[in-house]
């Protein structure tokens, strides 16, 4: 039997490592999302502690505030609008809807799963609804933010 040994990175966020297809489409998504959004703040990798739980999605967007550099939070204990969990090529799609679930159920409005293998993001409402998209314009179910899919995948092959 082989055993596989669990790293750092996997034991504190909770998750695989990503790899460079799921860190190329974390870059792309935030960058498509900051372009085209003014009412909102999309974080990267923060660590959420949500009942009890500490637990860190790939995007978090939030109503856009003014940001005090000069106070910080390791953990944030206020529930996204937005979770955005991006699908690296070791999960299994039960944990993530698992993870997703959990996010509903913690007061986060919307969840979105990107699968870059398959080019697709799913977004998921309160009641776990779901609407796949491979082409044309992503829409938020909570917030209304719309993004074109071709912004995330633009340099995948054909």
């Amino acid at each position: 039997m082989q055993t596989t040994e669990i790293s750092d990175y996997e034991r504190e966020r909770g998750k695989p490592l990503p790899s460079r297809h799921h860190s190329l489409t974390e870059s792309l998504l935030s960058a498509s999302l900051w372009q085209n959004q003014s009412d909102y703040l999309i974080h990267s990798e923060m660590t959420l502690e949500l009942d009890g739980q500490e637990i860190t999605p790939d995007l978090c967007v939030y109503p856009r505030e003014r940001v005090d550099y000069a106070r910080d939070e390791v953990r944030v204990t206020e529930p996204p609008l937005t979770a955005v969990e991006i699908a690296s090529p070791t999960q299994g799609s039960q944990a993530l809807l698992d993870k997703i679930q959990f996010f509903l159920d913690a007061g986060v409005k919307s969840c979105w799963l990107v699968q870059p293998a398959l080019r697709t993001i799913t977004t998921f409402d309160h009641d776990m609804r779901s609407k796949t998209y491979s082409e044309g314009v992503v829409t938020d179910p909570a917030t209304g933010i719309e993004m074109a899919i071709e912004d995330v995948f633009r340099d995948a092959e054909s």
